[in-house]
């Protein structure tokens, strides 16, 4: 039987740190960059927890929207003044008040730095992809119809299993994150949140954001949640809840799988319409909710691998709200899912934290049937892809792809730990000189993207 072969490093962490006693709004919060990663603890009302992460994450975040608002000015031809105006128009009305209070809190805290950020930048900002990628070709499809097709995003490959699939029958679950270089190198952040109330969480996200938004964490209740997203999904809701919202509410407040099923489904929007992959330590189940703006669907069991690489499953899903075709297998969804579905049954009984790390950093193309950096392998390379990926409207060679990996277990979760690793979780690094001199096309992009390198397997865990 093959299994994968792929050279990793683990390490513990190699930390720079900037601890120190804090106190007043501060108080119990730092920060330490570890390894790519910038790892930070927040603690205390939601006010507090934004002051904290405005404050310590001042210059990752200002860097961050300097990046993503240049790109979407780019990209979807639409400012960041109209992204302000939907955050004021239909995104802040709708945001919890704990929301409001903790982005307002990161507006204080940029603003003690210095920073002239208010409220609806940050909001806009966290966002950014159920507007630009879902919104907006609504928009573009009111003006012309088909216009707006291929926009939703490609992002992500991941797995959760549990039972006879994992070495020791607990839930192991893996994720890679793919998106945009230009967004991909500041989804750096392991946030360490403990808040006033709900759960503990343990989750990556970019500075700035009150969610994960790429969707891996932990909470201290035992509640695991990742996913991928629906690729040439169509449709918005303006006058429903923002996905982010929902997103943190149900790792905040989920107690069991139900929850985050409840949380996710009332007064959906459709924004960043997922494959979410949820699992529950304590009842060692795991499920699958696909979720659009009219339809979802779910699949549960205790005894099971399941897999995302951005294709729908629900028939009725599919033909009412995307485009997506699941007979083309040159897709970069269909051939991620052919690899990964193999890989599992390969796997199965050995799937665990180290395997996982193999797993999110695989290079094998089942169409080529050998190992390749392209838009068809779990650890994806679009920017060596002569064919790009029409699937979300990617030209050849475009600046995309995996842009980093975490892997948790039931045990590891226990403790409030996972893996992660910062950069392409092959380990290969994106060098933008060399790049823009191959592809002058994207050359555009050099402002705000230079290079994106690879660091080793990193353990993190909280600090409370």
């Amino acid at each position: 039987m093959r299994v994968l072969s792929f050279l990793f490093i683990v390490i513990v962490f190699v930390s720079c740190k900037t601890k120190q006693e804090n106190t007043g709004r501060l108080a119990k919060s730092f920060k330490e960059n570890k390894n790519g990663w910038v790892y930070v603890h927040l603690e205390g009302s939601p006010s507090n927890i934004g002051y904290q992460h405005g404050y310590l994450l001042s210059t990752e975040i200002d860097t961050a929207i300097q990046s993503v608002s240049y790109y979407l000015d780019h990209e979807t031809k639409k400012d960041w003044n109209f992204y302000r105006s939907c955050a004021k128009n239909f995104l802040w009305p709708k945001l919890d008040r704990e929301y409001k209070d903790e982005i307002n809190g990161i507006t204080e805290g940029l603003q003690a730095k210095g920073l002239k950020y208010d409220s609806l930048d940050i909001t806009a900002y966290n966002a950014m992809e159920e507007l630009a990628f879902y919104y907006v070709p609504q928009l573009m499809d009111k003006i012309k119809p088909g216009s707006g097709d291929n926009k939703a995003p490609g992002n992500c490959s991941a797995f959760i299993a549990t039972g006879s699939f994992t070495k020791d029958g607990k839930i192991a679950m893996g994720h890679n994150a793919w998106t945009e270089y230009i967004f991909g190198q500041h989804w750096n952040v392991i946030a360490d949140i403990v808040p006033e109330k709900g759960n503990h969480i343990l989750m990556d996200c970019m500075p700035g954001f009150i969610h994960s938004g790429d969707d891996f964490l932990i909470t201290a209740n035992g509640i695991l949640i990742t996913e991928t997203t629906i690729t040439q999904f169509k449709g918005f809701d303006t006058a429903a809840i923002p996905e982010f919202d929902r997103a943190r509410k149900a790792a905040q407040y989920s107690n069991s799988i139900d929850d985050v099923i409840k949380i996710f489904i009332t007064d959906n929007n459709g924004g960043y319409a997922n494959d979410w992959l949820i699992g529950d330590t304590k009842t060692n189940e795991v499920a699958k909710l696909e979720l659009g703006l009219k339809d979802y669907k779910v699949w549960r069991s205790k005894d099971t691998a399941m897999v995302g690489s951005n294709f729908p499953s629900d028939e009725k899903l599919i033909k009412e709200e995307t485009t997506f075709d699941v007979n083309d297998k040159t897709t970069s969804p269909n051939a991620r899912k052919a690899r990964m579905e193999k890989l599992i049954v390969e796997l199965k009984g050995m799937l665990d934290d180290e395997t996982g790390m193999k797993l999110e950093g695989d290079h094998f193309d089942v169409l080529q049937k050998k190992n390749a950096n392209n838009r068809c392998v779990i650890c994806g390379h679009i920017d060596e892809d002569s064919l790009g990926c029409k699937e979300w409207d990617n030209g050849p060679f475009y600046p995309m792809g995996s842009v980093q990996g975490k892997v948790t277990t039931a045990v590891l979760a226990k403790d409030m730990k996972f893996w992660a690793r910062m950069g392409h979780p092959c380990g290969q690094d994106f060098i933008g000189e060399k790049f823009y001199k191959l592809h002058p096309e994207y050359k555009w992009q050099e402002k705000y993207l230079k290079d994106m390198k690879s660091y080793p397997w990193t353990l993190f865990e909280s600090k409370k």
